[in-house]
């Protein structure tokens, strides 16, 4: 299948944005090493989801360092294809839905708010986590490739509460109202992920979003070091000076790094080249006291 380019439309709330150049499939998938059919299935929608989480790394530094992100379509085409970086989930699944539009796919993005790591009974929290619905055969899948160390390694079926099976942990989807919400299993523990608003929102949404995470004091984005990466075998997960490996057969490790030992983890589990004004900020992740799981 040829890539065709997908005009921006901006009717009745729908934000779906021009691809950045007719070349964007053929340098998306060098980049996630896909070599399969561009066709809208199912099977083809598995491959290139576990394609992308394990060649591109969920990561913040951009966030973290300089307090700004880039979510336009070129900004992040070059800085997670060209570059060979990493982001979080407006780029992540900005990026794959656009890939995804380009094959054919009928998907559009939708807003959550993280509850991963939140206590029983804690406020909300922003609606700042992008999710991909795509739809085949009018089933709804629920797609994301930009949620670091619990990403769904494969799409989710959205109309259905059943325990659904990954190559890591299992998920469960639920609808309350205008809500999904969303749970994994960990240590035999149903636990939060995000609950996902129904509806397609604005894209002004993703941009409010996008700035408040990237700058507001509150994000732990502007606090910690981050990084993950899933590949079929184990998920890599760096929270400042603590790397975590959790492999599918169950096992697991744990390390704590010097500043050097951010460094090369960075490279050898998440392959990113560092760049030396990252270094104040890898000191400082260096010394960080962590409380809570990777």
């Amino acid at each position: 299948m040829l890539y065709r380019p997908i005009p921006a439309v901006a009717e009745g709330g729908d934000t779906r944005p021009a691809a950045p150049g007719g070349d964007l499939l053929p340098r998306y998938f060098a980049r996630i090493g896909y070599a399969g059919p561009a066709e809208p299935t199912l099977d083809v929608l598995r491959a290139l989801q576990a394609a992308h989480v394990a060649a591109i790394p969920f990561e913040a530094i951009d966030a973290l360092v300089e307090g700004n992100v880039d979510i336009g379509a070129d900004a992040v085409a070059a800085k997670l294809i060209d570059q060979r970086r990493g982001g979080y989930c407006f780029e992540q699944n900005g990026l794959f839905l656009r890939a995804l539009r380009a094959i054919g796919f009928d998907a559009e993005g939708l807003l959550g708010r993280v509850r991963w790591m939140q206590p029983v009974g804690a406020p909300p929290t922003p609606r700042s986590h992008m999710v991909i619905r795509a739809r085949l055969n009018g089933r709804p899948w629920l797609v994301d490739v930009g949620f670091g160390s619990a990403v769904p390694p494969e799409p989710l079926a959205m109309d259905v509460e059943a325990v659904q099976p990954t190559v890591h942990e299992p998920y469960r989807i639920a609808r309350h109202g205008g809500q999904w919400s969303v749970r994994t299993q960990i240590d035999g523990e149903w636990v939060p992920v995000y609950v996902v608003d129904d509806a397609v929102p604005p894209a002004i949404d993703y941009e409010v979003a996008n700035w408040y995470t990237a700058t507001h004091p509150a994000s732990h984005f502007r606090h910690q070091l981050i990084a993950a990466r899933t590949t079929a075998d184990a998920r890599h997960a760096l929270r400042d000076n603590r790397l975590t490996i959790r492999r599918a057969d169950g096992t697991s490790e744990r390390h704590y790094l010097t500043a050097d030992g951010i460094e090369a983890a960075l490279a050898e589990h998440f392959h990113l080249n560092v760049q030396p004004h990252w270094r104040t900020a890898i000191e400082r992740a260096a010394t960080a006291e962590i409380e809570g799981a990777a």
